[in-house]
């Protein structure tokens, strides 16, 4: 996401790169390719003049120190100005209730029915909520069962009544259901139009008069840009929402819808989709897409996606693996997995501080173990175990069966090999302490 964006803003800091001091020509120059990449990326041209009009003024009101070049403190001013666009820090979901109400609402297609699932899986695993889902769009063919299909494959509970056309009464009913069956969160289901109408309006208004809900969460889809900001605007009048969940942020989306809700609508953006796994929905916060728009990567969301995989179990046998050097292609494979499971692979690296320029045209995709992984099931559970036993006769037919190439599977081993022994040497304790001196106390974490 925000490749464009990137890309273009990296082209317009290049302007005043080199120069040694701020005047206001290269601040001007810089600020107007900078205003270019925002109307690019879908930001409302008003937006877009008041953000540079603040960033050239904030830049030409401070002196550069020694020690940060112009272009330095000319990515500061905007970084920080980026932050204040979108609202500054993250801003929590409200859950104080007995149960807690939450509302779903937003246009047919921006992925109410799926995010409300999501949402209800993020609240049970890792807020130890106990979440109950409720079908209360009534008129789309099969929303009913899409969220019992959802529900039961995060294992949280759906009410619904099917012969039912009355959402009202359906959604008193589930908060009647929820207390009394211990539920903590009810999350309602709505429906949804084409379009922002009259009857949808009222329909969710008597919804929200019905159940008195601590959240409305507006969804929207990022990659409609400007549309959804309208959009946004639309709901708000009429339903003074608390916050934004914005779905699909893992497509070629501009960014204009991200950067500017906030400013327009005046309501934070509490949860972005970024992909079509139940567990890929994030808290949203405003620094670290600042970071990833300005090239700066997120090693802080990546840390965390990492700890959410992480099995303390797993790890610790993995640990004496390691310390005996028995590392094994069946351990390499449960790495992969992992892996897998924090999400989409090329947003994950572009995470990485530096590695977003090094991956900008590569074709990378979930799909990019799945040669490996084939090679790997392709060998036996002897060779898996003990690789060091693959000769040249069963590289052969670890090829013939995996349909590779064996300058595929010799280059796998290789790879295997080099891994081990990278490995060995982090876990020796030379490695070891030197990873202590750098969580020493005094020192700052990521």
């Amino acid at each position: 996401m925000f490749e464009s964006l990137t890309d273009r803003l990296e082209r317009a800091f290049k302007i005043i790169k080199g120069q040694g001091y701020i005047t206001e020509i290269n601040v001007a120059e810089t600020m107007k390719e900078v205003r270019k990449a925002l109307l690019d990326a879908d930001v409302s041209y008003k937006i877009a003049k008041d953000f540079t009009d603040d960033v050239k003024k904030k830049a030409l009101g401070m002196n550069v120190l020694k020690a940060v070049s112009p272009s330095q403190l000319m990515v500061k001013i905007t970084y920080d100005e980026l932050i204040n666009l979108m609202g500054r820090e993250a801003v929590d979901i409200n859950l104080k209730g007995n149960p807690a109400v939450i509302l779903m609402a937003g246009l047919q297609g921006s992925g109410k029915t799926t995010h409300a699932a999501k949402l209800a899986n993020m609240l049970k695993s890792k807020r130890g909520k106990k979440p109950l889902l409720v079908a209360g769009d009534v008129y789309r063919p099969a929303a009913i069962d899409q969220l019992k299909v959802l529900g039961e494959q995060i294992g949280v509970e759906v009410y619904s009544e099917p012969d039912s056309k009355e959402p009202v009464k359906i959604a008193k009913n589930a908060v009647k259901h929820a207390k009394d069956y211990g539920y903590d969160v009810v999350l309602v289901d709505t429906a949804g139009r084409l379009a922002v109408d009259e009857e949808m309006m009222t329909e969710i208004g008597n919804i929200k008069d019905a159940v008195n809900p601590q959240e409305i969460l507006f969804v929207v889809d990022a990659m409609t840009g400007q549309d959804a900001v309208n959009t946004a605007k639309a709901f708000n009048d009429k339903l003074n929402f608390d916050g934004v969940i914005l779905t699909k942020m893992d497509g070629d989306t501009r960014g204009g819808a991200a950067l500017t809700i906030k400013a327009v609508v005046d309501k934070p953006i509490k949860f972005i989709g970024t992909g079509e796994k139940m567990e890929a929905l994030d808290v949203f916060h405003p620094d670290r897409l600042a970071e990833r728009i300005l090239g700066m990567g997120d090693i802080r969301s990546f840390v965390e996606k990492a700890q959410d995989q992480f099995d303390q179990e797993e790890a610790a046998k993995l640990q004496k693996k390691l310390a005996k050097n028995q590392f094994d292609f069946n351990d390499f494979l449960a790495q992969i997995q992992q892996i897998k499971k924090m999400g989409n692979v090329k947003d994950l690296m572009s995470m990485i501080p530096g590695m977003g320029k090094v991956i900008k045209n590569m074709d990378i995709d979930d799909n990019s173990f799945k040669s490996v992984e084939v090679i790997i099931q392709s060998m036996t559970p002897q060779e898996r175990a003990n690789p060091d036993i693959i000769n040249g006769s069963r590289r052969k037919r670890i090829a013939n069966g995996s349909g590779s190439d064996m300058q595929d599977v010799n280059r796998l081993l290789k790879q295997f090999d080099e891994m081990r022994k990278m490995m060995k040497m982090v876990n020796s304790g030379k490695a070891k302490g030197l990873m202590r001196a750098m969580n020493a106390p005094g020192r700052r974490p990521l």
